[in-house]
């Protein structure tokens, strides 16, 4: 039986947006050849796709988190969606 590869897995959100940023200062400085340029261009469109996802992912939850027991999302006095600080030790 042989082993197929296994699919390499989706970078964290921190990591694809470091390595994204890594690609816009190298191609920033315009030194590669015109098909490293492409090649780098084109792994840069998929990290900048792979993190807005993440972020899309991330506002869903927010959201779903954010509704009220009939499912609306809880609002403030002025209208605007309830928030509270973020406190680091209430995630884990």
């Amino acid at each position: 039986m042989t082993d197929a590869p296994k699919p390499e897995a989706a970078p964290r959100f921190e990591d694809a947006l470091k390595e994204l940023e890594d690609v816009v200062a190298r191609l920033e400085k315009g030194e590669l050849s015109l098909e490293d340029s492409l090649r780098l261009y084109e792994r840069g469109i998929g990290l900048a796709r792979h993190c807005h996802a993440k972020l899309e992912e991330a506002e869903g939850k927010i959201e779903l988190l954010m509704k009220d027991s009939r499912g609306d999302v809880a609002l403030d006095a002025k209208g605007r969606p309830k928030t509270r600080p973020f406190e680091p030790n209430e995630a884990e």
